[in-house]
Parts: structure tokens; C-alpha cells; sequence
């Protein structure tokens, strides 16, 4: 089994903005391989299903961006996943234009909270993620009201592809391909 972990902010007021660019990612994906996201578990709300034949959980963490690592963790304990073969996490990136993915099979946090407590709650950088291009924050901007701000028209259209491009990024992810979406996916799409 798979867990494709996607992350973000808990309730309306943080949706679609950049930092839940992740819960897209997990929202587009369900519908696609129509999964239900109604379970409540680990601590975050979730999906079992399969995305051409391979099962797979979804999970939206629901502990606020700076503390994913609790509820991957459960989940990861739950079904004794191998973070470095079973484990995808998506999420945003500020150093990356809108639209642009970077694939990577490992790393680490790059100043990232969320992928900082996930971390330290796994004891390992060795797992597989998706970052999701949100754009850089405009000089003398805070960051924290960067991330939680929502995207220009112009920019969220292509964020919507990127969003179908991490969810097709994962199909090959989960068959084992993750060099096949590095390679077909880590293509500047837009220029930074």
C-alpha cells in the first residue's frame, strides 16, 4: 500500500491557498479514482482506494502544516509503510514558480515546517515527494502572509495544471516510475 500524503491547513479559511496547494493535489486525485475523503483517522481525514490497481491511502493531515509529521506517522505505523518505497508527500514550494513540479526521491526540508516535522517524526529524509511551485513572496512581504494568501487568476490556472501534473506524477510514482516523473515533470514550465 501507498500513502500519498498531501498537505495543508485544516478548515475553509485555508482553502486553496499556497500552503494547501497539497490538500489539491489529494482533493484532485480522489475525485479522478473516485475515493472517498470521509474517514477520520491519524489524526487527519482520509481515503482508501486504488489508482490503477496499486492501493493507496490518501491523507490530508489535519494538525495544522507545522505538525504533519504526527499524523504521517500514524498512518506509517499503522500500515507499516517503508517511507523511502511507499511514501509520497505534496506540498508546496515557494522557490518554484506556479505551475513548475520538482520530484525528488529524497531531500532535505529545505526550510519547509511541514516536511521539517515529518522529518523528525520519521527519523528519515529518505522519502519520495512532490513540490508544488507557489511562487516567491514580492520584497518586503511577510512570509507566513505569503503562503496562506490565495493565487492571481493568471497564476491559479496554472496551478490547476500543476495539480494535474503532480496527480499524474504520482500514477507513475505509485508503478514504481519515480525517475519516469522526474524526468518527464521536472521540466521548467514556467520560468522562475
Amino acid at each position: 500500500m501507498y500513502l500519498i500524503a498531501g498537505l495543508g491547513n485544516p478548515t475553509k479559511k485555508y482553502e486553496h491557498t499556497r500552503h494547501n496547494i497539497g490538500f489539491d493535489v489529494i482533493d484532485y486525485l480522489a475525485e479522478q479514482y473516485n475515493i472517498s475523503m470521509s474517514t477520520r483517522k491519524f489524526k487527519g481525514i482520509c481515503g482508501t482506494g486504488a489508482v490503477d490497481g496499486v492501493r493507496v491511502l490518501f491523507l490530508k493531515p489535519q494538525t495544522f502544516m507545522n505538525l504533519s509529521g504526527i499524523s504521517i506517522r500514524e498512518a506509517v505505523d499503522f500500515y507499516k509503510i517503508d517511507p523511502a518505497r511507499e511514501l509520497i508527500v505534496i506540498y508546496d514550494d515557494i522557490d518554484l514558480a506556479p505551475g513548475n513540479l520538482r520530484i525528488r526521491k529524497k531531500g532535505s526540508a529545505g526550510g519547509h515546517n511541514g516536511i521539517k516535522d515529518i522529518i523528525a517524526h520519521l527519523g528519515t529524509q529518505e522519502f519520495p515527494r512532490i513540490r508544488v511551485g507557489a511562487g516567491a513572496k514580492a520584497e518586503g512581504q511577510d512570509l507566513v502572509s505569503h503562503v496562506l494568501g490565495r493565487f492571481s487568476v493568471e497564476d491559479r490556472e496554472l496551478v490547476d495544471n500543476a495539480v494535474k501534473n503532480a496527480a499524474d506524477a504520482v500514477r507513475l510514482m505509485v508503478h514504481g516510475d519515480t525517475d519516469a516523473a522526474m524526468n518527464q515533470y521536472n521540466k521548467k514550465v514556467v520560468k522562475e
